[in-house]
């Protein structure tokens, strides 16, 4: 029988078609690009908070989700009066350790 108490990891990422993003909480401390696997030191959405999701219809309209997104949802980071949306999450899962030295050394 597994945990059955609270989320306690607070590290997941959320993968683009392009572009993984690696939250703390709801904080973005890392993004790597797919292609390439570099780590993008000079990105809108690194320490912005995500402030939610949004999902686009088949119509053109584009409705809010609320809480984390999820998949099928673009990611909505509010940056300093520029918002950023990204393109449709396609994955959520959770860093690899390796990954977690990095972020010390992006902070």
């Amino acid at each position: 029988m597994g945990y059955q108490g609270s989320e306690r990891r607070v590290h997941r990422i959320f993968v683009t078609r392009n572009t993984e993003y690696h939250l703390r909480q709801d904080c973005c401390v890392a993004v790597r690009d797919r292609t390439t696997g570099q780590w993008l030191r000079a990105h809108m959405a690194l320490r912005q908070r995500i402030a939610g999701g949004i999902r686009f219809q088949a119509s053109g309209g584009i409705v809010p989700t609320p809480g984390l997104p999820q998949i099928g949802d673009s990611l909505l980071f509010e940056a300093s009066g520029r918002d950023l949306i990204t393109s449709t999450v396609l994955e959520i899962g959770r860093p690899p350790v390796e990954a977690l030295s990095f972020y010390q050394q992006a902070s």
